[in-house]
């Protein structure tokens, strides 16, 4: 009988996430297409994103359908049921990296513009920025999210625990952020009694007045801030921390997440930089003016143009620079083989993946001598900061944490309608001038307002009341299911976290909770109670805003089990749709650069196997489809034999990759649809194709093993061949033949 039609939407993204949906795409096709489920593609890449923007410079035939737009849209809808890959949160180099590439590609596009001298540059430049940053993420996030590491991940860590170095109770590594003067320090918070609409403006110290954002509305009971981060303590900072660096013989290594708060974070980041190499900057600003360098851009950027000098004087630079890390503290090392330094590209180095990494390494970060060394580990603001300091204390006085026996902890996080997206919204400024920065309503009225020097930062932010209150259903939901202490991190003495706890304490009023342990503690109390359960083996729920949603989603999972990838998050839209999320893509451009050289994809695709089954049993209960949810039961009894089989992707060249993991998957799906009776249509597709999978593994493996060692050709960085990319993706012969009886 013919079956409803169920639609799942799978995107297409950016780097090894997309390199490897060429092969495990028509596999998610073949296995669910008799069941009446259509696998519909949408494109969200960074290339197709800068694409779709600048239709109107292009060739009629280079025209795409504007693909987050569908996706912004669809998530409004009860139907929706996407699956979301890591996506590029494009930085200004990437940017600027992508746009040179789609040139040479042929694409007419306008360069991006760092200083529009008139109305079309601005235009050009303001329409690049709504591209860079977590553009896709505040456009799909509609919704708030419960992040978890599945069963069938955590059993399969325990049996077979990653390492994780040892600590020294006398460690000096430390995270380092300022005590005043700092975006905590000058936070100003309020709830709104109404609905209002609001400018922000400039009163400068000589009483000219500038609009730094044009009317626009605010919703009743909406929380809103105000704060700024103050240039000159910012830079006294740094230069106190890079002498304690050098004293203590320490790495210096700044943490920043110039992807998400794209507009702050890369100004902080330069300002670093110009700390670090003042001499430099003093002696060569003006050539470097002259050549469009930009501190924020990083190394990489200053070298490359650079590297358009006489050889003389891009010597003399190169000596200069050379000085001065003979001098400063040393640097902790992205890439030490290649020389590539904590300070080359804003992008590289990503707080919610990098300092969890550094735990894991006993605190140590490799430095320039290929030797890892103790850390300082600079973070300047310091509001979320005790929460790593509280990790490394406990790791000093307790020891590392053991795989085998820590427990979990879940994560309810804030993020419907953009909420706590700091840094990044169209509400950041760096000022460059003295006076004051007022949030002031259409009547005069105004609602916060923060004093301001040049070169400070000034950024607002909102939290609508409607996502709060499903925030706080969402939590209290999970801890009737789950049984376990559920901490809100939230502290009364932060200005924001005030007026949010006063909505949670009102919402909780609204379920009955006696039975349950709900607590509200401020950060780094609730880090510190949930790290004593992780080590006893208990499981604890987390319910964090936005930002330590990110971070505690990645240090977690990157403690129990090696890596955030291997998580599941699921995104309840506020309109009844689910948005599924298959992991972190942190470690995407290191794996491109692995099949550019060796033809080997060490990207782990089971991100994606979770989200799948996920998505299909939320098909079998909103589309009434049976044999959705018998196929999702089979996928994931397969994923469990996948993980107890040891089937995901090797490092090294060789062995078992991306592909061949793909292949391991569809055989053992395969083998558990033709096992199941509930279906015997089902039974009676698969039947053959498990038989064929199994008996042919031998030869499938060696033909996808034998590509490698080689160079892989997928077309560009960021615009993939896609002729290419699917024959570097499907080089089985063999394997194809079979999926597609």
């Amino acid at each position: 009988m013919p079956r409803q039609k169920s639609t799942i939407v799978y995107t297409m993204t950016d780097e090894a996430p997309a390199l490897s949906t060429y092969s495990l795409l028509p596999i998610i096709k073949f296995f669910t297409i008799s069941s009446g489920i259509n696998i519909e593609v949408c494109d969200i890449s960074l290339a197709s994103r800068i694409i779709a923007s600048f239709s109107s410079y292009l060739k009629k035939e280079q025209h795409i359908t504007d693909g987050l737009k569908y996706l912004a849209k669809l998530v409004k809808t009860p139907e929706a049921n996407i699956i979301k890959l890591p996506n590029i949160s494009a930085s200004l180099p990437q940017i600027k990296m992508a746009i040179k590439e789609l040139q040479e590609r042929g694409y007419d596009l306008p360069n991006y513009s760092e200083e529009p001298v008139n109305y079309l540059e601005k235009n050009i430049k303001s329409t690049y920025d709504r591209i860079k940053g977590s553009a896709v993420n505040q456009l799909l996030r509609d919704g708030n999210s419960i992040r978890f590491i599945p069963l069938s991940v955590k059993n399969y860590a325990r049996k077979n625990p990653h390492s994780i170095g040892k600590w020294n109770s006398n460690s000096k590594t430390h995270i380092s952020s300022m005590s005043s003067q700092d975006f905590l320090d000058n936070e100003q918070s309020i709830t709104l009694n109404g609905k209002t609409e609001v400018t922000i403006k400039l009163t400068t110290t000589n009483g000219s007045i500038r609009v730094l954002k044009e009317l626009f509305s605010l919703q009743d009971q909406e929380i809103i801030d105000a704060s700024v981060m103050k240039k000159s303590a910012l830079v006294d900072f740094f230069k106190r921390e890079m002498i304690d660096a050098k004293e203590k013989e320490l790495l210096f290594s700044l943490h920043m997440k110039a992807s998400m708060m794209k507009i702050s974070d890369p100004i902080i980041f330069g300002y670093a930089i110009e700390t670090y190499y003042s001499s430099v900057f003093k002696k060569y600003g003006n050539k470097f003016k002259q050549l469009g360098i930009k501190p924020s851009n990083g190394l990489a950027d200053l070298y490359a143009k650079i590297d358009l000098l006489p050889t003389s004087e891009k010597n003399e630079i190169k000596s200069a620079i050379e000085i001065v890390h003979q001098t400063q503290p040393q640097l902790a090392m992205v890439d030490s083989k290649l020389g590539i330094t904590n300070f080359h590209v804003p992008s590289d180095v990503i707080i919610d993946a990098s300092i969890p990494g550094m735990l894991r390494a006993s605190g140590k970060m490799l430095g320039p001598n290929h030797e890892f060394k103790d850390t300082k580990a600079v973070i300047p603001d310091s509001t979320y900061s005790g929460v790593y300091q509280t990790v490394i204390d406990f790791c000093k006085k307790h020891g590392a944490f053991d795989p085998t026996t820590m427990g979990s902890i879940f994560n309810i996080g804030l993020m419907a309608k953009k909420a706590e997206e700091y840094g990044s919204h169209d509400t950041t400024f760096v000022l460059n001038t003295s006076g004051t920065v007022q949030v002031v309503s259409n009547s005069g009225f105004v609602f916060l307002e923060q004093d301001v020097e040049e070169g400070d930062i000034f950024r607002m932010c909102r939290v609508q009341d409607t996502p709060i209150r499903d925030w706080v259903k969402l939590a209290v939901k999970q801890a009737f299911s789950l049984s376990i202490p559920t901490v809100f991190w939230l502290d009364k003495n932060r200005a924001h976290d005030a007026q949010i706890i006063k909505k949670v304490e009102l919402y909780l009023l609204e379920f009955d909770t006696a039975s349950l342990d709900i607590r509200i503690l401020k950060p780094s109390d609730a880090c510190q109670f949930s790290l004593i359960r992780m080590k006893e083996g208990l499981d604890t729920i987390s319910v964090t805003g936005n930002v330590l949603r990110d971070y505690l989603t990645d240090l977690f999972p990157i403690l129990e089990v090696g890596t955030s990838a291997k998580m599941l998050s699921i995104i309840h839209l506020m309109n009844g749709g689910v948005l599924f999320e298959t992991g972190s893509g942190g470690c995407a451009p290191k794996h491109m650069q692995q099949v550019k050289t060796e033809n080997h994809l060490r990207w782990d695709s089971l991100g994606e196997f979770l989200a799948l089954a996920s998505s299909l049993e939320h098909l079998s209960i909103t589309k009434s489809n049976k044999n959705a949810r018998i196929l999702s039961d089979a996928l994931n009894k397969a994923i469990t034999q996948f993980l107890d089989d040891d089937r995901s992707p090797s490092r090294k060249v060789g062995e078992l990759d991306n592909r061949g993991s793909h292949y391991y998957l569809a055989k053992y799906w395969a083998d558990k649809l033709a096992r199941q009776n509930l279906d015997l249509d089902l039974k009676k597709k698969f039947t053959p194709i498990a038989k064929a999978l199994s008996q042919n593994e031998e030869s499938i493996i060696s033909e996808l093993n034998n590509v490698q060692g080689m160079t892989g050709d997928f077309g560009g960085r960021y615009l993939f061949d896609a002729t290419k990319a699917s024959i570097l993706m499907r080089p089985s012969s063999l394997f194809n033949a079979i999926i597609n009886m």
